[in-house]
């Protein structure tokens, strides 16, 4: 599942990538385009600065705006940094696997499976690809 955290910041970089082409955009704004808390924000700000997805300008006119073009961040880089992974079982979550019944698990293919396919799927939409399906008469993805 997917946190409120990695929708967030989803939202929160989208925001970024369709307002904030040139200059810096305050955060109060985003929040209320984006019905947000602005203190909820402010908690997922720094996991996006640390990744280095942000630039941050402080003072008047301050605000975030992205530190590359939309076309450069994927759906899967962003929820993979703010939720710490996309992993469907926890045994995943490491590398290498942990757990001691990895040898002998009949099921860990198939979930490995699974994994592949949500990280596939992720990675291949940018904030760009759901600007333009936003735009688009048909928006829907397809695995």
């Amino acid at each position: 599942m997917v946190s409120t955290r990695g929708r967030y910041a989803l939202r929160l970089m989208l925001d970024l990538a369709e307002h904030g082409s040139e200059d810096f955009v305050p955060l109060k704004d985003i929040a209320e385009r984006q019905g947000i808390s602005k203190k909820y924000l402010e908690q997922i700000i720094p996991t996006l600065n640390r990744a280095g997805f942000l630039q941050t300008n402080r003072g008047f006119q301050g605000g975030y705006k992205l530190a590359k073009n939309p076309d450069k961040y994927t759906v899967g880089d962003i929820l993979r940094e703010t939720e710490g992974g996309l992993a469907p079982i926890s045994c995943l979550e490491q590398s290498p696997i942990q757990c001691p019944r990895a040898a002998e698990c009949i099921t860990l293919p198939m979930w490995k499976g699974l994994q592949d396919v949500i990280n596939n799927y992720l990675n291949g939409i940018t904030l760009q690809d759901l600007i333009d399906k936003n735009k688009a008469p048909n928006g829907d993805y397809y695995i």
